[in-house]
């Protein structure tokens, strides 16, 4: 039946409802007869209606017709519907009381009227039919959805009797964890405990589990929502009565905790004061403008009133992001923003930019920073954080211009990583050009992990508490150090300004912050508590995966140990021996020789040759507790 109904197009099932409504007049006058008190029985009644009823059913074809009756849905059959049929049955009775006036038939005034009403409630009333034989069609033939309800509290119950008459979902059994619910029967269903799930999946056929637990805390539903799924069971969760009436509305708008919450120690605000001059007037570029360094640095040089501020970024995204940012800023001033978007490896736009806008200072942030990414593709990590930073800084030299900070971190250090080897290379590269280039000031500053930075370990645990856990942290022993984005980029900046060539700078951050005792500040700060040995109704599990390739316990920010305090008590200048002139092009030729031949072992081979400490270690594990 149901395949019959689907063959018809709309005008087919426009002629059935026009034929129905046809067939309805001989019936109609027939009912007529029988209610009204006529000297004839209502056959002989009908009898007589024989010459007129031909011209009766063209003339109400052509109105129905007229108004458009036959094409209105079933399932749009409302007021307005009802309102055409009633005009159709009037006009239709109107016909025949003039057709019975030209054939001079035996019938009163009100036989008309009393036609007019009851077609009207055949015809209304037969709508009302045919909807709700489709309708048991279309059920019959629809396969229905049969789900398991998790929870039999008030809540439960209360939706098993609500699906209960539904016609297309068939609640067959309660979950709960009550153990004194177990067993009893409610609502018509039996509570079963969640081991027998899969049990209960196999014999009843469950397509969807109803969670109807409104009052269990969000990480614990996520949960069993997880586990559920993992049987391959589709899973929807009821609202709280507090979510149905609006009253969690203030949820929505609660912000996660900032990440600076979690440095343990008070943030360094540092004042650039004079630093400023050595970016106020000039044409400023920074790469990776549209990083998490990058554009904090783009913010901070824009304090120090810039002429021209170049926003050099490869991701489109990202560029329209800090633009669209930065130009609200320098709405007003006559700072110029130039958005460019492009590699730092492309030698030819590279020293085109710096040209054409005057560049004077070159803030250095664009890299390849997430240490599992750049291990599982180190031959694009080595080409954009080696040759980028070469191409860069010797375009810088090459174009006049008078400073070059390059942005490097504390996994440079003793590397056990490709993109800690990079960088360590990055600065190798500068530190040669330091000592060929008179004019340019080269300089680079190395700090930690940044919290709050894209990637990074704080955002990546808030994340994952929002999804009900677990919080994986590779291993419990792990210590990283930390600044906030903000005093990082304002350190960068003091020490770039006080540069006076070759210098690494090193920021002192503080004591390294276990990242276990981070992962439980993350959990609490969210109003969860830890589920361990200790406490097995906590809210959210800590998991450790292991260490990953090419991570460390903990990191270090000098290769020597050996540090000089500079004018500023959080930066330091670390004592490092360099390579010379010959060994650098060597470093490089080798490595882009390995690039161009596509060979990872090779590269490794360099690296391993010329990256002091450099050595790879094997770890284990996926998602960690650790920012890149």
């Amino acid at each position: 039946m149901l395949s019959f109904l689907n063959t018809l197009t709309r005008r087919q099932k426009g002629y059935v409802f026009l034929g129905i409504d046809l067939a309805l007049i001989p019936v109609a006058l027939l009912f007529t007869f029988v209610v009204q008190s006529l000297p004839m029985t209502p056959m002989a009644a009908l009898g007589e209606t024989t010459p007129i009823l031909p011209y009766l059913v063209a003339s109400a074809a052509g109105l129905s017709l007229w108004l458009g009756i036959p094409q209105i849905q079933l399932n749009a059959y409302e007021r307005h519907a009802v309102g055409l049929t009633a005009i159709f049955a009037l006009l239709t009775a109107g016909a025949s009381a003039v057709l019975s006036a030209l054939w001079d038939l035996p019938f009163p005034p009100g036989t008309h009227v009393m036609f007019g009403i009851i077609y009207f409630l055949f015809a209304v009333a037969m709508r009302a039919v045919l909807y709700q034989v489709v309708m048991a069609v279309y059920t019959s033939a629809k396969p229905r959805c049969r789900v398991l309800i998790y929870g039999a509290g008030t809540t439960g119950m209360q939706l098993a009797t609500a699906l209960k008459p539904h016609q297309t979902i068939d609640p067959v059994a309660f979950v709960d964890d009550n153990t004194s619910l177990q067993g009893m029967m409610l609502a018509g269903l039996p509570v079963c405990p969640p081991a027998r799930i899969p049990e209960l999946v196999k014999e009843r056929r469950v397509d969807r589990v109803l969670l109807a637990m409104p009052s269990l805390s969000q990480p614990k539903q996520a949960q069993i929502a997880r586990r559920l799924q993992k049987m391959g069971l589709e899973v929807q969760a009821l609202p709280s009565f507090a979510q149905l009436i609006g009253e969690e509305a203030l949820i929505d708008k609660l912000a996660p905790v900032a990440p600076q919450n979690f440095l343990g120690r008070a943030a360094c605000d540092v004042t650039l004061g004079e630093a400023c001059d050595s970016y106020r007037g000039r044409a400023v570029l920074v790469s990776g403008a549209g990083g998490s360094i990058g554009s904090e640095l783009c913010r901070q040089v824009l304090s120090c009133r810039p002429a021209k501020l170049v926003l050099y970024e490869l991701s489109e995204l990202a560029l329209y992001t800090v633009h669209q940012e930065l130009s609200q800023l320098v709405e007003g001033t006559s700072i110029d923003l130039v958005p460019v978007l492009g590699s730092v490896t492309d030698p030819r736009q590279v020293k085109k930019v710096l040209a054409d806008h005057d560049v004077k200072v070159v803030l250095h942030a664009a890299a390849y920073k997430h240490v599992p990414l750049v291990e599982a593709n180190p031959l694009p990590g080595l080409a954009n954080n080696v040759f980028g930073t070469q191409t860069l800084a010797r375009e810088a030299a090459e174009t006049g211009v008078e400073r070059f900070i390059l942005v490097s971190s504390d996994k440079a250090v003793r590397p056990t990583n490709i993109m800690g080897a990079s960088k360590r290379m990055a600065e190798l590269v500068v530190q040669d050009l330091a000592t060929r280039f008179d004019d340019t000031v080269f300089t680079m500053v190395r700090f930690g992990n940044v919290l709050g930075s894209s990637g990074s370990v704080v955002p990546l645990f808030q994340d994952q508490v929002s999804r009900g856990g677990p919080v994986t942290v590779t291993d419990a022993r792990v210590k990283r150090y930390f600044m906030t984005i903000r005093e990082a980029v304002q350190l960068v900046l003091k020490a770039g300004a006080e540069a006076r060539g070759g210098e690494v700078f090193v920021l002192d951050m503080g004591e390294p912050v276990p990242i276990m005792r981070l992962a439980r500040q993350v959990i609490e700060s969210a109003g969860y508590t830890v589920r361990d040995a200790e406490h097995p109704e906590g809210d959210i599990d800590i998991e450790i995966t292991g260490l990953r390739p090419g991570e460390k316990l903990e990191e270090e920010l000098t290769i020597t140990g050996d540090l000089i305090g500079t004018r500023h008590q959080k930066i330091f200048c670390a004592r490092e021996e360099k390579l010379s002139e010959i060994e650098v092009a060597s470093v490089l030729r080798s490595l882009r020789h390995a690039l161009a031949a596509s060979d990872e072992d090779a590269a490794r081979a360099v690296i391993t040759r010329w990256v002091e400490g450099y050595r790879l270690m094997s770890g284990t594990g996926t998602a960690g507790g650790r920012s890149s």
